[in-house]
């Protein structure tokens, strides 16, 4: 970052990531930290929170994915952080927990944002932590509800290899297009691209 950030965001970065660094011996100790509003953020999930309006709006999600990873927040933290977050903090908690976790403590968020409007949120949802634990159900609906919102997919992380033989996605987009078709609307671009890539192996 020190080449994208001017000189006071420089400081206050360092400053940021100075008191993140305390925070995670504890947090990867395990220690629960309360989820609820009343309890008081810590230092440096202030500077979460503030890290557009100093470090510059295009550089917050970089910001904040850096200060989690040094923090290394646990599941109780992060949900906290997401719960009571704007917009753009729960796209970075959401973007950061394929550094922070590796088992499927943080579904519900990645389901959360799979339910919002929010394109920002449902792209970072279908990034790597969403790949690797999202079943299959929710997997393909996910691949939906892109299509739906107009997020591209090539924010769904590892959608060849989940694609590929993936004959319920295939009904199911074959589905969509024959909706679409019949009520005279547009067919996305990117269905005809996922439906190539359910065809299976031996069929390829």
């Amino acid at each position: 970052m020190d080449g994208r950030l001017d000189a006071p965001a420089r400081t206050w970065l360092s400053e940021a990531l100075a008191e993140a660094s305390t925070a995670a011996p504890a947090e990867a100790a395990g220690e629960r930290i309360p989820a609820g509003p009343l309890a008081a953020p810590a230092a440096w999930e202030l500077r979460f929170a503030s890290a557009g309006r100093h470090c510059g709006g295009e550089h917050a999600d970089a910001v904040r994915v850096l200060l989690l990873r040094t923090a290394r927040p646990g599941p109780d933290a992060l949900t906290r952080l997401y719960r009571f977050g704007d917009a753009a903090e729960r796209r970075a908690v959401l973007l950061a927990l394929t550094f922070l976790l590796s088992g499927p403590e943080a579904l519900p968020l990645v389901e959360d944002a799979l339910r919002a409007n929010d394109t920002r949120l449902v792209a970072a949802a279908v990034g790597p932590y969403g790949a690797t634990h999202l079943d299959p159900h929710a997997w393909r609906h996910a691949v939906l509800k892109c299509l739906f919102t107009g997020v591209s997919l090539d924010a769904v992380a590892g959608l060849a290899s989940r694609a590929r033989g993936d004959t319920e996605l295939a009904r199911m987009l074959g589905d969509l297009a024959a909706e679409r078709t019949a009520a005279g609307r547009p067919v996305p671009g990117d269905l005809h691209r996922v439906l190539a890539l359910t065809v299976p192996p031996e069929d390829s």
